[in-house]
Formats: structure tokens, sequence, C-alpha cells
């Protein structure tokens, strides 16, 4: 029994990436909901074990498990420990301190920053158009980070905790890159979420305690939008999008990530737009675009599509060319 996302190609296209882009860039506004009742860690446990329960459980009856190796099965746990606990882990630390939408806008330099590894790590060409994207998105962020330091609207714990994440992230992606697992989309995930739970939850009993958890109806609907829309639905939905456009053509729809970031922080948590996010936003976006964006989408004959497709299938969203998720 093979799992797949049975969603018609071309003709769902465009309400698949509206719905992939609403709920990556809403869920920084959902976590930092969540954090406000629940600890950082506590808040990782729970959603690392449920939705790493709910995707294994999924696959149980999958034959993709006679294909893992004990090779894959090292490399999952390696990645998950890394782009979990870590990632998310200092994302979420960062967050007690940092508006929500400038912890998405944060995050988002992350296939700038890829971009640049994979040209020391992984001997991918750097064209004139990635340099551009790189110069603007760094050079973005830095505006909006310098802003509101200056203004005292942001933390310098934050912002390290939050670089600290991104560091992480990019990582992570280069050496997903350099250890190529194989496994089906459910069954990796699902092993890095459990991973990621195991290792957190010793963390979490020692220094956090179950009786700082405020039991509110906010809590428990933020924990199940993070476990069951983000965690699990997000990436089914990009996944659907890396089989029907390729990996590279759908990295480029994360362009769209900071404006929405800032906007679900505004809707959600009533955090504050400044006029420096608005400028700043503009060249990070036009940065990740010419970064992500393809000579030519659709060149590669769908044979080709499909083998990458498949390659890159196992990984979570923070693994993903293009960008990360809290």
């Amino acid at each position: 029994m093979r799992l797949a996302v049975s969603i018609p190609d071309r003709a769902t296209l465009p309400l698949a990436v509206g719905a992939f882009c609403l709920i990556w860039s809403s869920a920084y506004s959902v976590a930092k909901l969540a954090l406000y009742d629940c600890p950082p860690l506590m808040l990782l446990t729970a959603r690392f074990l449920f939705a790493g329960v709910i995707m294994i459980g999924a696959a149980a009856f999958s034959a993709d498990w006679r294909r893992l190796t004990w090779r894959d099965a090292a490399a999952l746990i390696l990645l998950g420990v890394l782009n979990y606990p870590l990632y998310l882990g200092l994302n979420y630390y960062g967050m007690l301190t940092l508006p929500a939408g400038l912890s998405a806008l944060i995050i988002s330099a992350n296939p700038v920053l890829t971009a640049l590894l994979a040209a020391v790590f992984l001997d991918e060409r750097i064209t004139w158009r990635k340099a551009l994207g790189l110069l603007l998105g760094v050079g973005g962020v830095t505006f909006i980070l310098g802003s509101r330091l200056h203004a005292g609207l942001a933390s310098p714990v934050g912002i390290a905790f939050t670089l600290g994440a991104l560091l992480s992230l990019v990582i992570g992606t280069i050496l997903f890159k350099r250890l190529a697992p194989n496994g089906s989309l459910w069954i990796g995930n699902g092993m890095q979420n459990l991973a990621g739970g195991l290792v957190v939850a010793p963390f979490a009993f020692t220094f956090e305690r179950i009786g700082d958890i405020v039991p509110t109806p906010a809590f428990f609907l933020a924990l199940g939008y993070s476990v069951v829309f983000v965690s699990i639905g997000a990436y089914l939905l990009w996944f659907h999008i890396l089989k029907v456009s390729g990996a590279t053509a759908a990295s480029s729809y994360h362009f769209l990530m900071p404006p929405f970031g800032i906007l679900f922080g505004w809707l959600i948590l009533g955090e504050r737009v400044e006029p420096a996010d608005i400028i700043g936003i503009l060249p990070v976006a036009l940065g990740i675009y010419l970064v992500t964006r393809p000579v030519q989408a659709f060149a590669r004959p769908r044979r080709h599509l499909a083998r990458a497709t498949s390659s890159l299938a196992i990984g979570n969203g923070n693994q993903c060319p293009s960008g990360g998720v809290p």
C-alpha cells in the first residue's frame, strides 16, 4: 500500500499554493499564541510526538518500510534532531521576545543563505541573478533588524536565537542534500518528528513544569493547528506543489511568506507593523525570488521531475529548498 496525495494535478495547483502559503506563514503567529499558555519545550514535545505518532500510524502498513535501510533511518533521526529540537527550539525561544512577523521574516532568508552555503559545500553555481538576490535579501533583513533595534522594538537576544534557528535550518538542508535518505513523505516526517520529540522531552520535564501549562481553548486550538495543519497538512500540500511544478519552480512561492507572516502577526496577535518593515520586505521578497526562480520553470521533462520530487519527498518542510516553518 503506497500513500499518496490524491489531488488532481494542475487544475488545483493555484488552490494548493494559496492554502500552503496561508498555512505556512500563519504558523509563526499561531505558535506564538500557544507560547502564551505553554513553555516552549513542553509545546515542542507535544507537537513533535503528536505529529510523529499520527504520521507513523498512517504509514504503518505502507510497503515503503521495506525500502528503508539502517543508514536511511540513522540519517532521518540525525536530520530530525537537527531540524526539530534545534531549529524550532531556538525559533520558539526567539519568539518569546520577538514579534512573530519579524521571526517569519528572518527565517524567510533561508533560501538565500542556503544558496550561498550550497555554493561552498555542494559546488552549486552562483549566477549573477542569485548573487543579486543574496545581496537584496541580506540587505532587506539587515535594514529591518537595524530599524527595530534602534527603535527598541526587538530584543538582541531574541534576534540571536532566531538567527541560530535559521543557521540550524540551513545546515539541515545542506545535510539533507548530502545524505539523501530514502523513504516516503509520511515515514520520513514521522520519524523526524518522533526523534525530535524524544530528544526534547527530557529537557522539557527537567527545566519546565507541566503546571505552567494553562489549558485554555486558545492553547488547544493553536496546538491542534500546529500538528494537523502545519506539521502534516502543509507538508502534504508542499509535496503536491513539488510534484506538479518541480522543486525549483515551487520554491519561488516563498517570496510571499514575509508579507504574509507580518500580516498574520497583525491580525492574530495585534503586532505593530512599522514602515521599515514594509520597506525592507520588498528587497527580501525580490531577493528570494531571484535566488529561487528557475530560468525555465518547466523545461525539464516530467519523468525527471518525478525523480527529483521523490528524492525530496521525505524531507520535512524545514529541509525543502525554500524555507522553514515554526
